[in-house]
């Protein structure tokens, strides 16, 4: 007899109704508030890790624009030294080894569409030996030249060189678009990632800024600006923007200026 009441007794143990529904919103809820606790973490991570990287990218980019830039002696319209593989040929040149002419006007360059490319500046640097003593021609040093290029496909900033063959003993190496590199012509060094847009302005050494309006092109009409040798001072603005990778999380936006004086003045 004992033993039956208690197997009774042990049947009516449990949940009711009530008590289960109960217990499955109250799990429900605390379920929810983790899951939107951790999405909030991920996106707060993924926003804090893309400003971070382009905090980084925006300090590594204005050192080596500073780096290259501030052995420059100067700005050029256009390469003299012919380039193999100019991404922007000018077409009223037959050789194809020149990129197109950009003037001294004060301007913002957008990355433009994949597949394009876009130049920013051209400038020369002294060639130097491997002691980095300059190589000279007569009483002035040989010239390579550079061209800074925006790449519409990765929306980054890249630096071309062109090295200067008559300069026995140059160490620059003349580079090539990252698909056609190889061991004999270097990739294009990367300067910066995630590039929206680059602002453009010159200035003489006093702080002045060039009067662009000074000459027009004879054909067009349109504003060329004076000389490059005019400038002795380029500032270049990049506007960065990176796309967040975690839904949710927020896209960021900055910029960084980087202003240097050149050697012509």
């Amino acid at each position: 007899m004992r033993i039956a009441k208690f197997f009774r007794q042990l049947g009516q143990k449990g949940f009711t109704l009530p008590e289960l529904i109960t217990v499955m919103v109250i799990s429900t809820m605390f379920s929810a508030l983790i899951m939107v606790f951790m999405f909030q973490y991920w996106s707060s991570s993924a926003t804090l890790q893309n400003d971070l990287d382009t905090y980084v990218g925006r300090l590594t980019a204005g050192d080596r624009l500073r780096d290259n830039l501030n052995n420059a002696s100067g700005l050029i319209m256009q390469n003299s030294l012919p380039d193999l593989h100019p991404n922007n040929p000018d077409t009223t040149n037959g050789t194809g080894n020149y990129w197109v002419p950009i003037h001294a006007i004060p301007q913002n360059i957008p990355v433009g569409a994949s597949g394009t490319t876009t130049p920013v500046i051209y400038f020369r640097q002294p060639a130097v030996d491997s002691n980095k003593n300059f190589i000279m021609n007569g009483t002035t040093p040989y010239d390579n030249e550079y061209v800074l290029y925006l790449d519409g496909s990765l929306g980054e900033l890249l630096l071309r060189t062109i090295a200067n063959s008559a300069a026995a003993g140059n160490t620059a190496t003349s580079s090539c678009p990252p698909s056609l590199a190889s061991s004999s012509c270097p990739a294009d060094k990367l300067i910066a990632q995630n590039i929206n847009s680059i602002d453009t302005r010159y200035f003489s050494r006093t702080g002045n800024t060039i009067d662009y309006s000074s000459i027009t092109d004879p054909l067009t009409g349109a504003y060329i600006g004076p000389d490059f040798t005019a400038v002795e001072v380029v500032e270049l603005n990049m506007h960065v923007f990176k796309k967040s990778t975690l839904h949710g999380g927020q896209d960021t936006s900055s910029q960084t200026i980087v202003r240097v004086a050149l050697r012509n003045g």
